[in-house]
């Protein structure tokens, strides 16, 4: 397990620990125009909506300096993500030579995702700044990524309707900057000791001859 490893050390900004997952989210307009709150009733809505299409939350959080990114795109194909990752990199870890990714097994977090959406030479420059670290299968909720998308959906989408992308990108956006300011970093307590114990059943088994 890279991962327990990794989050047990200093945080250290040129070399960081990387965290993504994805959500898929639909989105919901309203069909009636919703009453404002007054002194003596809360915000009324239509129990009516209309669905408008779905949209992807792309979710990348640091657990040791307690940052998050949360964008939203229409589709979550591997040029999308391959995209959100590029943007990272060319942005916020500029200076790094080295970013540990880490994600779940889904078929578009892939070394070849940068190779469909980007030139040859510079998906082959991103591929060689990145470490990846994949969580077992069964296991995705290691990842922290996981965790902050739980978040958001709970502080941030229930129960609302947001009916077009650029809202919700907004929005999402709006979470993550407050989040940040509050610096709220994550107390990873799962060792590689942990894991070797209790998610043995998730290794693959080596027979002997």
């Amino acid at each position: 397990m890279v991962l327990g490893g990794r989050l047990g050390k200093a945080y250290d900004p040129l070399q960081p620990v990387l965290c993504m997952d994805e959500q898929p989210v639909q989105l919901l307009k309203e069909t009636q125009v919703p009453i404002a709150a007054t002194k003596q009733h809360g915000k009324r809505v239509d129990y009516e909506y209309e669905r408008n299409g779905t949209a992807s939350i792309f979710m990348f959080a640091e657990p040791l300096s307690g940052f998050r990114q949360a964008t939203a795109r229409e589709r979550r194909t591997k040029v999308d993500w391959a995209i959100e990752v590029a943007q990272l990199l060319d942005t916020r870890y500029a200076a790094c030579a080295k970013v540990t990714l880490v994600c779940d097994n889904l078929n578009t977090h892939t070394k070849g995702a940068f190779y469909e959406a980007f030139p040859p030479d510079r998906a082959r420059a991103y591929v060689k700044r990145i470490e990846f670290c994949y969580t077992p299968k069964h296991g995705s909720w290691l990842n922290v990524a996981e965790c902050e998308l739980s978040c958001l959906t709970s502080q941030c989408l229930s129960d609302r309707r947001i009916g077009e992308l650029p809202l919700l990108q907004s929005e999402i956006g709006i979470w993550a900057d407050k989040t940040n300011a509050k610096q709220r970093g994550v107390d990873w307590q799962f060792t590689i000791d942990d894991a070797r114990t209790k998610l043995k059943q998730l290794y693959p088994k080596i027979k002997s001859g």
